[in-house]
């Protein structure tokens, strides 16, 4: 049983997203500006804010299974700084295959410093709008973990959505720990929308 603070916060996140997906679609003109209002009211008492997302292999072990995993997203209508955060395990575009998705966590955003651990590569700083994200598998080296050590940075508008909560097998999952804020932010919206039962029919493990 949901309980009404709860809803109220839910709601909240909810009645943000609206915005934030009605204004990026005013800005790249789906939208004119006398439909703005009924798009946020259409986005907000229509649809959830998270979607299922299956992915499997070693690079994010153990907080998804080697063998796989079905997620819980959260989609981000707009990914920058003061909505996805340093910590956050993140679907973003691949990189190297324009048609598919990664699962990886956000390690840096623009402004750090990046220092390697190969003397010879020159520390950089991250320019606007760029990150650095990172595999949890520390037991993976270079190309093995596809992660910004091959690929660099990437583009934070290729982040698409926070993974908020993963089902290894129908007996194991749980939230996904992300940064302290996130997982604030997220804790209405897993509160009203996860299904785990759902998660489970399309568990493909």
């Amino acid at each position: 049983m949901v309980s009404l603070s709860t809803w109220c916060r839910y709601i909240a996140r909810k009645f943000e997203y609206s915005l934030s997906l009605s204004w990026k679609s005013y800005q790249v003109g789906q939208i004119s500006d006398r439909e703005v209002g009924d798009t946020v009211w259409k986005h907000l008492f229509q649809g959830k804010m998270t979607y299922l997302h299956w992915t499997k292999g070693k690079e994010m072990a153990p907080t998804i299974a080697e063998q796989g995993g079905t997620l819980l997203v959260r989609h981000l209508a707009v990914s920058d700084p003061t909505r996805v955060f340093v910590g956050d395990v993140v679907v973003l575009k691949d990189p190297e295959k324009t048609d598919s998705h990664l699962v990886r966590r956000l390690a840096a955003v623009e402004g750090y410093e990046m220092v390697s651990t190969v003397e010879k590569e020159e520390p950089f700083i991250l320019e606007k709008d760029e990150c650095w994200v990172l595999s949890d598998n520390e037991a993976l080296k270079g190309k093995e973990a596809k992660d910004s050590r091959t690929f660099g940075p990437v583009p934070m508008t290729d982040i698409v959505g926070r993974v908020i909560y993963c089902l290894r097998s129908a007996v194991d999952h749980g939230p996904v720990q992300n940064s302290h804020y996130s997982m604030q932010k997220d804790s209405p919206v897993i509160a009203v929308e996860l299904d785990v039962d759902a998660m489970a029919k399309n568990h493909k493990a």
